[in-house]
């Protein structure tokens, strides 16, 4: 069985649950999803040039994913699910997060909303845009990204400004309220 994303309205308010290709193919349904940026000690930040079906070989932030709906019938939370995409996107231990959970952890920044699309296929998302601080190893999967890079992040903010056909919708849009937020 595929995917079950969570269908939700503009607000980011429950709908109802939805396979994951419904939410990608034509308009879409908007469905609640994750972007991930990982920041280390040196003031950079981490990025990748992704794998993805509607938006290949572009550069992205660190990780994205969907909330999922789970087989026990509960569904993930923003947290649980961004732990799941570092884990399986660079295989990041995910106790660093959970050990530092009264210090810097991962802080939501909050959300918005984007639609992007390519042909039959597309993004319709409620966005929550999420942060934390890593200085371990990392190991990219080759099955989500074509390679990653650590960059400072005031190139990152000057080419994504400069040019953003090089970056995902959601990267593009995540980074308008990102600026100055990051230490």
């Amino acid at each position: 069985m595929g995917q079950i994303i969570l269908a939700v309205d503009d607000q980011g308010n429950f709908l109802e649950y939805i396979p994951k290709d419904e939410g990608h193919t034509g308009n879409g349904k908007r469905h609640l999803a994750i972007t991930v940026l990982i920041y280390n000690n040196k003031g950079e930040v981490l990025l990748q040039r992704r794998k993805h079906k509607v938006f290949d070989n572009i550069w992205d932030f660190t990780a994205s994913t969907h909330p999922l709906h789970l087989e026990d019938g509960t569904d993930e939370s923003l947290e649980q699910a961004t732990l799941r995409a570092l884990k399986y996107e660079y295989d990041i231990d995910v106790d660093y997060f959970l050990t530092k959970r009264d210090n810097i952890s991962l802080k939501n920044l909050g959300s918005f909303n984007y639609f992007a699309q390519i042909g039959n296929l597309c993004e319709n998302e409620h966005d929550h845009l999420l942060i934390g601080e890593y200085n371990g190893e990392i190991k990219l999967n080759p099955a989500v990204g074509y390679e990653y890079k650590w960059v400072k992040k005031e190139d990152f903010f000057e080419d994504i400004n400069k040019s953003p056909q090089k970056y995902t919708p959601w990267a593009i849009e995540a980074a308008k309220p990102l600026k100055g937020k990051l230490p």
